[in-house]
C-alpha cells in the first residue's frame, strides 16, 4: 500500500510542480517558477525511487 502512496504521491508532485513552473514562467515570477521545479525534481524522485525499489526487488 505503500509503494502505491508513494507512486500517487510523486504523480500529484509532478503535475502540481510543472503547474506551478508553467504559472511563475507566464507571471515572470521567479519564486513561482522555483517551487514548480522543486515540486516537480521531488515527484520525479518519488518515481524513480519507487521504479528502483520495485527492479531491485524482482532481480533478488
Amino acid at each position: 500500500m505503500n509503494l502505491l502512496i508513494d507512486k500517487l504521491a510523486g504523480l500529484v508532485f509532478i503535475v502540481l510542480g510543472f503547474l506551478l513552473a508553467a504559472s511563475g514562467y507566464r507571471a515572470a515570477s521567479t519564486g513561482y517558477m522555483a517551487a514548480g521545479i522543486v515540486l516537480l525534481a521531488i515527484g520525479i524522485a518519488l518515481v524513480v525511487r519507487k521504479v528502483l525499489r520495485r527492479n531491485q526487488d524482482n532481480q533478488r
